[in-house]
């Protein structure tokens, strides 16, 4: 039966594979990370042995192994349309808008990431996708150039185009179709070190915005960081120069807190690579680099509110570009924002798990919703904070400016146009809020249906 179709679930995790071999290949540093990463992650595990819920231990190890994120930049309304339908042969779905002029950066964006709990725990390989916005230039003559340049470009294979219309065909591909889908969707996330501008064009669109010289002078989006998970993102921070790395300056998001929430993140800076440009001369762009990040808590729209809130009040009074400072500034102002599980699920500001524990059995009699929070007391319900799987505009901008070479961006209202976003991209984007509402939802319904049948 080599007609046979397979999980998009196994497309996702061997295309997630093959882009951290190239990558590793191409930057040579990010191996080091990866090692850094996993000693930090293993010795964390050790002293804290509770991190994952006993029921839960196997597969979360396994995720934690295989987890990366990607970021690329693209030019054109019709790349994002065939980036969406690229990655939806892995199974993989635009969630959320990010605008990320909010923090001077010209572009809005979307995450591309499987949207099931079962997906996630094979592999949750998410591409963070910003598209140009060429509005955002304000010379007239530079963004007819970028916009001519854009277009006369083609991002994708033939052959991956064909095995996109193909997977959308026969509703998803054979094992050899897949692997040749994963080696022909690599080439368009390549780096190129032979550039599609002269010199002169490409200092003229640097000058404006290094992200626009970055999107606009390249033959495709290559990917610009790929970033492992870690449980202890300080230390990752602290030891990264004893490895011969530098970090940024400061780490990104929320400082560090008992119970993490939303998304931390920091790199190190972003490469020199050389370039030959159309007139033959050569020259030096920095774009790449290697980032890492710490996932916590998924906030609801309450708690993401108090963390916008608290975010802003901690960045307009923020001068120090020195991690300890940063992190103590940042404490103080988030001190407003609880910091245990039973205050943050009463106050409804994170989305959990509830769980049976193991071998515990809820009383038949009694009405299990109503003594949801007794039940918790006495240890017969468990309750895990749901992982945050996505991003945010803020961070995401900081570590953009950062390796651009840019100044410290300072949070604004920005210019947010999601509507000409989805227009672009074909299709809406997912809510975040309702995918972890949902998985919360689905842990209390089963465990509603257990409490009925013992």
């Amino acid at each position: 039966m080599d007609k046979q179709t397979i999980s998009q679930d196994v497309i996702r995790d061997r295309f997630s594979k093959a882009m951290s071999q190239m990558y590793q290949q191409e930057v040579p540093q990010y191996g080091t990370l990866l090692q850094i990463v996993k000693e930090t992650n293993t010795d964390y595990l050790s002293k804290h042995p509770d991190t994952f819920a006993e029921h839960q231990q196997g597969s979360e190890l396994n995720r934690l192994d295989v987890e990366r994120h990607g970021a690329i930049r693209l030019g054109t309304a019709s790349e994002l349309a065939t980036m969406k339908d690229l990655f939806a042969v892995m199974g993989m779905s635009p969630v959320g808008y990010y605008d990320l002029s909010a923090a001077g950066v010209p572009v809005h964006s979307t995450a591309f990431r499987p949207i099931t709990e079962q997906a996630l725990l094979i592999n949750p390989f998410r591409v963070f996708t910003s598209l140009l916005r060429l509005e955002l230039i304000d010379n007239s003559d530079l963004r007819e150039k970028a916009r001519k340049i854009l277009e006369a470009r083609d991002i994708f294979s033939p052959r991956v185009r064909e095995l996109i219309a193909l997977s959308e065909q026969q509703n998803g591909l054979t094992d050899g179709q897949a692997d040749e889908f994963v080696s022909e969707a690599l080439k368009t996330f390549r780096w190129h070190s032979d550039a599609l501008v002269s010199l002169d064009s490409y200092n003229a669109l640097l000058e404006h915005h290094r992200l626009i010289a970055d999107v606009v002078s390249f033959k495709g989006p290559h990917i610009n960081h790929l970033t492992p998970r870690t449980l202890d993102i300080d230390q990752v921070q602290r030891i990264m120069p004893q490895f011969g790395i530098t970090p940024k300056e400061v780490i990104e998001g929320p400082p560090l807190r008992h119970v993490p929430i939303l998304l931390r993140q920091t790199s190190f800076k972003a490469l020199s690579e050389r370039i030959t440009f159309t007139d033959s001369e050569e020259g030096k762009h920095t774009a790449r680099f290697g980032e890492i990040e710490q996932r916590g808590l998924a906030l609801t729209p309450e708690g993401r509110a108090l963390y916008d809130q608290l975010l802003l009040r901690a960045s307009a009074s923020d001068t120090s570009n020195n991690n300890d400072q940063h992190q103590q500034h940042f404490a103080h102002a988030f001190a407003a924002f609880p910091d245990d599980i039973e205050s943050l699920r009463q106050q409804k500001l994170g989305y959990f798990r509830y769980t049976l524990k193991n071998g515990a059995k809820l009383p038949a009699d009694q009405n299990i919703p109503a003594h949801l929070d007794s039940l918790i007391k006495q240890g017969l319900v468990l309750v895990t904070p749901i992982i945050y799987e996505d991003f945010l505009p803020v961070s995401a901008a900081g570590i953009f400016q950062s390796n651009l070479g840019s100044e410290k961006s300072h949070v604004s209202s920005g210019n947010p146009n999601r509507s000409a976003f989805e227009t672009a991209l074909g299709r809406e984007v997912i809510d975040e809020f309702s995918l972890y509402a949902e998985i919360e939802a689905t842990s209390l319904n089963q465990l509603f249906a257990e409490s009925a049948q013992s």
